[in-house]
């Protein structure tokens, strides 16, 4: 018998894990999962449980610090689940298979207040030193004005690029335009990919607070009209480049924030093309669910919503809100990470 998860996988969309957890990757593996991504909330998560304590005392012994054992711990939890995943991106020659390594958010942290060229410097600097040499990772870099200007770079060097915290279609085109600079200096594009990591269900929760006066039929649908106007887009754009691997849209945060929503509402929602990074929890309802999924991504509400959505949104004004918070969401966590392992150290 088909699971849901075959079906959405058969429908035309790839599935990765929001998670870098070893025993998750390896059972989604194993239900048609092809890919996963991690960010510092994930890597916290995992240190919490204890699992892992040995390796802090390991690195701990070795004189490192608190931020060094961080990132030398999610290097080596983002290479085990590389390693998982390395069939599909040998089956698929890179086309799928990846894995996601997010930079330092602390590099965006208002406190430190960073000045934008440095900020762009050490974004290439880290790029290069946390993506050269690995098959299957991708390195995720932030929409934010230094992300973004590290992008050519970055892909010019050889890097895999995920752009990640994308809310609004002008962030998607400043980014892609970033990137295909970088890609078109490259010797050969054939092994050239990207992914544009577009956030839905923040963007509900943003109409939701602050777009109160929205119909019932409207309320709870931007997050996907605006993902599927930036998928439309990224296929108009990339459709004559000629390349031998797809440039595609990741549908991030596609966990339901209302519970009256069905927990496959976005994943039904950008079934049939592109890549939906599900947490943990959603792929598990999803295959719990029984629910048989066939392709909507290029379906869109009726004309009267869209209409609604053309007069009533402020992009400028929901991509600074949300942008702000989600700033905060990465770099919080990562203090919090570098607090955890202070304390495992000293208990050491």
């Amino acid at each position: 018998m088909t699971t849901p998860l075959e079906t959405l996988i058969q429908a035309g969309t790839k599935v990765w894990l929001d998670s870098i957890d070893p025993q998750l990757v390896d059972s989604n593996f194993k239900l048609g999962v092809s890919g996963a991504t991690s960010n510092p909330v994930i890597v916290s998560d995992l240190l919490k449980s204890g699992q892992f304590d040995t390796w802090i005392e390991e690195l701990t012994a070795q004189g490192k610090e608190a931020h060094e054992i961080a990132w030398t711990i999610t290097d080596r939890l983002v290479q085990k689940a590389q390693d998982v995943f390395l069939p599909v991106w040998e089956r698929t020659e890179g086309n799928d298979g990846y894995v996601s390594f997010e930079l330092d958010p602390l590099l965006e942290d208002p406190d430190g207040n960073m000045p934008h060229d440095e900020r762009v410097k050490q974004y290439i600097e880290l790029g290069k030193k946390w993506g050269v040499g690995h098959k299957n990772r991708m390195i995720k870099v932030p929409a934010t004005p230094a992300g973004i200007d590290a992008l050519e770079e970055l892909c010019a060097a050889g890097i895999t690029l995920n752009v990640t915290l994308c809310f609004t279609m002008r962030q998607y085109h400043a980014a892609r335009e970033a990137v295909w600079r970088g890609a078109q200096r490259r010797e050969s594009t054939d092994a050239f990919k990207s992914v544009y990591s577009i956030f839905v269900s923040r963007v509900d929760v943003y109409s939701e607070k602050h777009l109160p006066d929205l119909s019932d039929a409207a309320q709870g649908q931007l997050g996907i009209v605006n993902a599927k106007n930036i998928w439309k887009d990224n296929a108009e754009f990339w459709a004559d480049k000629n390349l031998k691997l797809q440039q595609e849209l990741i549908f991030a945060s596609t966990g339901t924030k209302l519970p009256s929503d069905p927990a496959w509402k976005y994943v039904a929602a950008f079934a049939g093309d592109g890549i939906e990074t599900n947490p943990p929890k959603t792929n598990q309802q999803v295959q719990e669910s029984g629910q048989s999924f066939d392709r909507e991504i290029d379906q869109m509400p009726p004309t009267e919503v869209l209409e609604e959505f053309e007069s009533k949104v402020d992009y400028q004004h929901l991509e600074k809100t949300l942008m702000e918070e989600g700033i905060a969401k990465f770099a919080d966590p990562q203090k919090a990470l570098l607090e955890l392992i202070e304390s495992k150290k000293a208990a050491v």
